[in-house]
């Protein structure tokens, strides 16, 4: 089926996504469901490996630390926004559509959105995968609300950073267009007033190989930034109050740059840092 029929045939993306996660939980679809039964026994945590997802606005850094994560404790990191720019670089009708949405600002669609996950979680679990740290999903109550009929999401870390620095960051992105980096030449510091916190960043800073190579993502101006900014506080924020109320949510405010930020964040997780998996963390 092509891309472009995917996106128009929606339930059926929705029911594929579903079906994914019925299997992803051991049970081969909805419909060998009990009577009466809206989902089947879903897998407890000791039996699986963790499943999370962040949140936190477009820019925290949410794609350093989910990737951090995932090779420290040995789990798929799942960046919708990289499936988006993957669909991109594809021809057809639903990438010039994304390229449009992508360019002003916008979000993509849930319809879109499940879509392409779903695609990415069929192919893991052919490779075996458990668990997951997904980045970018859900970003709207009804993503919150399918996730939470199909499986057990552990906790959502929702990363926070004053929104000047947000804005700072985002301007300063660059990306290798050979080896595909992601660095950033922003160079933060921020002092503390009207009671936000001192905020000090050193810049990520590309080998000389890459220098040259460096590109600014379409989105990443000024102007695109504060649009993706209130979009999020109009659509996103209301999904962190859904993990509240559920108790799942865990509230992370990002002190500095990666090397004060990584260490306090496991600490907050619970997670011990042995010589070896730390070794591992930082091969980014």
């Amino acid at each position: 089926m092509t891309a472009i029929n995917r996106f128009l045939r929606n339930v059926s993306s929705l029911s594929t996504l579903s079906k994914t996660f019925s299997r992803r939980n051991g049970h081969s679809s909805a419909a060998a469901l009990p009577h009466g039964s809206l989902m089947p026994p879903r897998k407890s945590p000791d039996e699986r490996n963790v499943q999370w997802v962040f949140l936190g606005c477009p820019g925290v850094g949410k794609g350093t630390y989910a990737s951090r994560l995932s090779k420290f404790i040995g789990v798929p990191h799942i960046a919708t926004g990289d499936l988006v720019r993957e669909e991109l670089n594809a021809s057809g009708p639903l990438a010039e559509k994304l390229k449009g949405i992508v360019n002003q600002g916008k979000l993509v669609s849930d319809e879109i959105i499940i879509d392409i996950l779903s695609k990415r979680l069929e192919d893991g679990e052919v490779k075996g995968e458990s668990g997951f740290i997904l980045d970018g999903f859900p970003r709207t109550i009804r993503q919150a609300e399918m996730l939470e009929e199909v499986l057990d999401i552990d906790l959502a870390v929702n990363l926070k950073l004053r929104e000047d620095v947000l804005i700072a960051k985002c301007l300063g992105r660059r990306i290798c267009s050979q080896c595909g980096g992601n660095f950033n030449i922003a160079n933060i510091d921020f002092k503390r007033e009207n009671g936000k916190p001192e905020i000090q960043m050193a810049p990520l800073l590309p080998p000389v190989g890459c220098e040259s190579k460096l590109i600014v993502r379409a989105d990443d101006t000024e102007q695109v930034v504060k649009e993706r900014l209130r979009i999020y506080n109009n659509m996103s924020k209301p999904v962190e109050d859904f993990y509240r109320r559920r108790t799942k949510l865990m509230e992370f405010d990002l002190p500095g740059g990666i090397p004060e930020s990584w260490p306090k964040l496991l600490h907050a997780l619970n997670l011990d840092d042995d010589d070896d998996k730390k070794s591992a963390s930082e091969q980014v």
